[in-house]
């Protein structure tokens, strides 16, 4: 009896029976109580093969990096296609209209330009606001415009003339202000920049006539002369300059007469003598001259 009970206890403690039974799509599990599991088809992995969490989070970031380098590798391919196709219908355009593309150095220079048209512009401002000034009666403003213009003014070719003329208003107001030495150096540097300037010749030979260098006066107006043979004001101007730079001469050879009485005098007083004892006679048919000695 004994050994009966055993049997049925170990019967009792056997594991169910399983058989798996493949069919196309489906899988059935027949259990020993008779009933049948049927699963989707796909295979479930174990836990051995999902290994542990670390390793599951560590590989999903490293798919998902993947797919950002992979998104942005495809994104800046596009944009380098774009711009190819960009660059070629710009190359396009420009070849049927016949113009040259323009390179930074090109937009360089048009800036340049640019700013030296405007500096020039100003300039020539404020050249107006002083001739304003100026017909004022305000020369010691009328100057600060005039050197305020020459200081905008680009040196540039086309600035030449509004320099020049800037320089020889300033010559005029100083002239208008008594200062004469001042009003020569404005009029030659304006002559500097135009050398057949008029006004600055004409200018500059007053400012001479003033300090009594009626040499260079005369000198100055031959040059106007030279380049207008009509300019009946500077052919008056050296009929005028003429006798005084004939006075001027005959003055200036009497005080060098004087000085070289003095010296010679310094010289013979030791001797008792003095210039006065010579006396140069001129012969009317060579023009030479002879000296004799007087007591």
């Amino acid at each position: 009896m004994v050994v009966i009970e055993l049997e049925k206890t170990e019967q009792n403690n056997v594991n169910p029976l399983k058989s798996e039974t493949e069919t196309g799509t489906s899988t059935e599990t027949v259990n020993v109580d008779g009933r049948r599991d049927v699963s989707d088809g796909f295979e479930t992995a174990s836990d051995g093969e999902l290994g542990s969490d670390d390793d599951n989070e560590n590989g999903s970031t490293s798919i998902g990096n993947e797919r950002n380098e992979q998104k942005h590798h495809h994104q800046g391919q596009e944009e380098e296609q774009q711009q190819d196709q960009n660059q070629r219908q710009q190359q396009q355009l420009v070849e049927e209209a016949g113009v040259p593309p323009k390179s930074d150095s090109s937009v360089d220079v048009m800036n340049d330009e640019e700013s030296k048209q405007k500096a020039l512009e100003q300039a020539n401002d404020e050249k107006l606001e002083g001739n304003k000034l100026f017909g004022d009666g305000q020369y010691e403003e009328a100057l600060f415009k005039y050197e305020l213009a020459l200081q905008v003014a680009p040196e540039i070719p086309s600035s030449v003339g509004l320099r020049s003329i800037c320089h020889s208003n300033r010559g005029v107001c100083f002239l208008k202000l008594g200062k004469y030495a001042d009003s020569i150096k404005e009029c030659s540097k304006a002559l500097e920049l135009n050398p057949t300037y008029i006004r600055a010749l004409m200018r500059r030979g007053e400012a001479h006539e003033k300090l009594e260098h009626f040499e260079e006066a005369i000198s100055d107006m031959k040059k106007i002369l030279e380049v207008d043979p009509s300019n009946d004001q500077a052919r008056k101007f050296i009929r005028q300059l003429e006798p005084l730079a004939e006075q001027k001469r005959e003055k200036m050879k009497e005080e060098m007469i004087g000085k070289l009485k003095e010296m010679g005098n310094s010289l013979l007083g030791r001797f008792g003598m003095s210039v006065d004892n010579f006396k140069a006679v001129k012969d009317p048919n060579t023009g030479s001259y002879s000296i004799s000695f007087q007591q």
